[in-house]
């Protein structure tokens, strides 16, 4: 399945996923210097979301795409749609 999102939505993700990144080294700077434990597991909880909200963004702009291929498949094939999507969207979880 290939990624292909309006430059919009993909300019979201992107911006999502720099939050994240930035988020992520604050972490790492964080732990560096030996600051506190709740803020540190705070800044990292952010920047799972960040991350988590990026991913579903992505599955659920190729969902349409998927669900008319789905649609358009015999059973066995609509099925195997059905399990690739679950699995993608249990893989962030």
């Amino acid at each position: 399945m290939e990624l292909a999102m309006a430059a919009e939505e993909l300019k979201t993700v992107v911006n999502r996923l720099r939050r994240a990144q930035g988020q992520i080294a604050g972490v790492i700077k964080m732990i560096e210097e030996g600051r506190d434990c709740e803020d540190v597991v705070t800044q990292l909880a952010a920047a799972s979301r960040a991350l988590d909200k990026a991913g579903f963004a992505i599955i659920a702009t190729g969902l349409q795409p998927c669900l008319t291929d789905a649609d358009l498949a015999a059973d066995g094939d609509r099925e195997r749609m059905r399990a690739r999507l679950e699995k993608l969207f249990l893989s962030l979880a």
